[in-house]
């Protein structure tokens, strides 16, 4: 396949993101301006990818130096896209197009080949926006598909379902074309991230990492199990139908999340996660697990040492939820479970500490329900703030969430010296509890609690707060812990060493 030349500088290592860094704060953002930063003898190329313009604003991070060429990628403009190069007319389009449904929408398994085929039309550059929207062929190829596969919903609705999924993929194949080279490719996700990784892996030929810190597939399905774009329950008696049409829909959405996430594991190697049980998840998902290994988040301990210093003689009577207002963190729960905390201790705060404006409406919702249950006076809203200035001055961190991967707060909490409270998700329970026989044997830095349980939330508050000991003992576990296993010393090591390997082991022209 010919390259098209370009006058970007060449990066070491192209890394491909969605909805993170430098436009939204903490987690996987800090995540990835702690790798950049941590590794200035190599350069990235970076390309951020997000749905609309509109829903972020100016970046939170600074640009450090060694990031050499930066681009965004707006899914709102996949309907802008140019339409395919000279080289690509004559092409058969009622081919590419019958590739590009059947590995995405039809609903049996596809095959390793069907996967590759794909990424051929997409990297080559073969289709254009108008081959969906206009031409006879797409016609075809989409009734051919509704009256073959599915009786259900309405044909209108199907139409238009399968060209939203669409037009962004060709999207990706014109940015494959226009991005510099880079020697190795990393993705921070799977989703349209790792599949643009995967187009550009089958133009470049060069290696391609890939790191989950959550599983995707799986938290798009959260998503899509609530998302209200598609499904509103009708009052009226099409309810019945209606409820299954939008059922295959969301199906249809589901499946395309897997379809690309497969494609994704299939294409690079290695596969990183952050656990165990998500290396696990990777192979059933479809990983090959020769390909999987772990790699677990870490932080630069020094950095927490004068927040440690700060900290106050006693337990602070103040609880924290550090981390977006957002439904995935289920900052009602906790919430509620002040308002039986607060019942037993009057004078304990809940702090909310995290950014609203990700979701205004949630976070509506979620000021409403403080007000409704009387804790105007306990619950405050904090908004982003430095977790420097706020965890010495926190009894507790609690984390509420209905889905983590291996979060980096909970770390940083212990560094600070502040013991954790989690929702049993992601690695949670092995960070607090302890993975290894060894680390076990630490003992607990906290407590673990069932999802969405107020009270086996505020239960286990109270256990900690209001014995000392057993505080004391849970936060000198948390500081052996983070000490031990989470430094960022080691996490970037295994990156360096990784991209080495990668980068020479890499075909590239000398």
């Amino acid at each position: 396949m010919s390259e098209t030349s370009s006058p970007e500088p060449v990066a070491d290592v192209c890394l491909l993101l969605e909805g993170t860094w430098p436009h939204v704060r903490g987690g996987v953002s800090s995540w990835v301006d702690q790798l950049i930063r941590g590794l200035p003898e190599l350069s990235f190329s970076v390309c951020f990818l997000g749905g609309r313009r509109d829903d972020y604003g100016s970046p939170h991070y600074p640009m450090p130096a060694n990031v050499v060429h930066y681009r965004e990628c707006f899914l709102e403009s996949a309907w802008q896209s140019e339409p395919p190069p000279a080289a690509g007319r004559g092409r058969d389009v009622e081919r590419d197009l019958r590739i590009l449904s059947q590995f995405l929408h039809a609903p049996e398994e596809p095959t390793a080949e069907q996967g590759e085929a794909l990424l051929d039309v997409l990297a080559a550059g073969s289709l254009g926006l108008a081959d969906v929207l206009h031409s006879r062929a797409s016609w075809s190829v989409i009734r051919e598909s509704y009256l073959r596969h599915c009786s259900d919903p309405s044909f209108v609705n199907y139409f238009w379902t399968l060209r939203i999924m669409q037009a962004p993929l060709l999207m990706f194949g014109e940015l494959a074309r226009r991005l510099p080279r880079a020697r190795l490719i990393h993705s921070v996700s799977t989703g349209y991230a790792g599949l643009l990784g995967s187009i550009l892996q089958r133009r470049w030929r060069c290696a391609y990492l890939l790191t989950e810190h959550g599983i995707y597939t799986k938290e798009r399905k959260i998503d899509l199990a609530q998302a209200g774009w598609i499904a509103e329950r009708p009052d009226d008696a099409l309810s019945t139908a209606l409820d299954a049409e939008l059922g295959y829909i969301r199906r249809l959405w589901i499946r395309f999340f897997e379809r690309i996430g497969l494609l994704t594991y299939r294409s690079a190697d290695p596969i990183i996660s952050l656990y165990e049980g998500n290396r696990r998840r990777q192979v059933q998902d479809g990983a090959d697990p020769a390909r999987t290994r772990v790699i677990p988040n870490g932080i630069r301990l020094e950095a927490w040492a004068d927040a440690l210093a700060r900290r106050p003689r006693g337990i602070p009577p103040v609880v924290g939820l550090v981390g977006r207002v957002v439904p995935i963190k289920d900052v009602k729960t906790f919430i509620r479970a002040m308002r039986g905390v607060v019942s037993a201790m009057p004078e304990v705060q809940g702090w909310i500490v995290g950014p609203e404006e990700e979701d205004p409406a949630y976070a509506a919702e979620c000021r409403n329900l403080v007000v409704s249950l009387g804790l105007q006076e306990q619950v405050r809203f904090l908004g982003y703030q430095k977790l420097g200035d706020v965890l010495p001055r926190l009894g507790l961190m609690v984390l509420t969430s209905i889905s983590e991967a291996q979060p980096l707060v909970i770390l940083e909490a212990w560094a600070a010296g502040t013991p954790v409270i989690s929702s049993d998700v992601g690695s949670c329970r092995e960070m607090i509890e302890g993975g290894s026989a060894e680390d076990r044997d630490l003992g607990s830095a906290g407590e673990v609690v069932a999802i969405a349980d107020p009270q086996a939330t505020a239960w286990a508050i109270l256990q900690l707060l209001r014995n000392p000991a057993r505080w004391q003992a849970a936060q000198a576990v948390g500081l052996e812990r983070v000490g031990r296993y989470y430094g960022e010393a080691l996490m970037l090591e295994r990156y360096r060493r990784l991209y080495r390997d990668a980068m020479e082991g890499a075909r590239w022209p000398a």
